[in-house]
């Protein structure tokens, strides 16, 4: 069933938000590609969310959501749970904020992300993803300390944050004189492609949105195929770490399933190809995860030819081993 109108964010929604966000998230560039162009027959833009303020688009709803929060709310902290992004991103926006904030990590998050949410001053907490459950953690810890839990996707503040990227891709492309035929972004529980797809579809409505999930975790692609919210039979093996959500959002999925044209996947190999791609070509560090949208399009997953497009790179924090790997290729 299609979430209520009235609940569902707006344009109006995200545009607020990007008033709030004015001056303190960077307002990446839309860049345009020859080389993705020539070698796609298309006219590519890329949206590089790697280079955010913490490396990754996830600060955007962080702060949107945090600098909300009343006097007393910030007092009590928040907690939040994830494999490093969103981390990252409730760590800056408290540290700005002056909030303190428990994140609860996987132990096999990747090192740089865990190191630079402790080096924005949160408190770590781990847990193994195989038997424990972070949401039950971050509630434990949130009734002891009367503290406000930060959803990474499943929240209406944090959507309409995200939606602020895509956004700013409709009023680049404007300034350009752009139509966008079609948009590719990164899935994990679905706040940003849900954000953009609210704001890109509220400006333009024939693009065509299409979102991007590693194989052996494509539960939005099962969920909108089925009609139902599915869920992925494991929580860890993909090194697209930033994506594996247990299953769609219960806000993010309506959302989805109103704007969605299709979702495609992509397999490990595929998102180091588009990881080294990025670097050799592009002059861009991305995460596998972040390299989807880019992967889906180098292995010819759908027909772009003739086509202007802009595809999202969610983020670019990756580990040493992981872009050593890929650059090895």
């Amino acid at each position: 069933m299609i979430m209520p109108e009235s609940i569902m964010p707006s344009l109006q929604d995200i545009q607020k938000a990007a008033e709030r966000l004015n001056g303190v998230a960077t307002r990446t560039p839309l860049l345009p590609s020859i080389i993705l162009s020539e070698e796609l027959g298309a006219q590519v833009f890329i949206k590089p969310e790697n280079l955010q303020r913490v490396g990754a688009f996830k600060f955007r709803g962080a702060y949107n959501r945090l600098c909300q929060l009343s006097d007393t709310e910030k007092a009590r902290g928040v907690v939040a749970f994830s494999s490093g992004n969103h981390a990252q991103g409730v760590a800056l926006a408290a540290k700005l904020l002056d909030i303190h904030a428990i994140i609860v990590m996987p132990t096999d998050a990747p090192v740089m992300k865990r190191d630079n949410t402790l080096g924005y001053g949160a408190e770590v907490i781990e847990y193994d993803r195989e038997t424990e459950s972070r949401e039950e953690i971050a509630d434990a810890i949130a009734a002891d300390r009367k503290s406000v839990v930060v959803s990474s996707f499943e929240d209406f503040d944090i959507i309409t944050g995200q939606g602020t990227a895509g956004l700013e891709i409709m009023e680049q492309g404007q300034e350009l004189g752009i139509t966008f035929d079609q948009f590719f972004c990164p899935i994990g529980g679905g706040g940003l492609i849900s954000g953009c797809a609210t704001a890109i579809k509220g400006i333009s409505p024939a693009t065509e949105i299409y979102g991007i999930e590693p194989e052996g975790f494509d539960d939005v692609k099962r969920s909108l195929e089925m009609g139902s919210r599915q869920s992925n039979k494991q929580q860890a093996g993909s090194l697209c770490d930033a994506l594996l959500s247990p299953s769609p959002g219960i806000n993010t999925f309506p959302i989805m399933q109103k704007y969605l044209e299709s979702v495609l996947t992509v397999n490990d190999d595929e998102a180091l190809v588009a990881v080294k791609y990025a670097w050799d070509k592009l002059k861009l560090v991305v995460e596998p995860g972040g390299a989807v949208a880019l992967a889906a399009l180098l292995a010819g997953k759908v027909d772009v030819r003739e086509k202007t497009i802009c595809l999202l790179f969610s983020g670019g924090n990756v580990d040493a081993a992981i872009f050593e790997l890929a650059l090895g290729r």
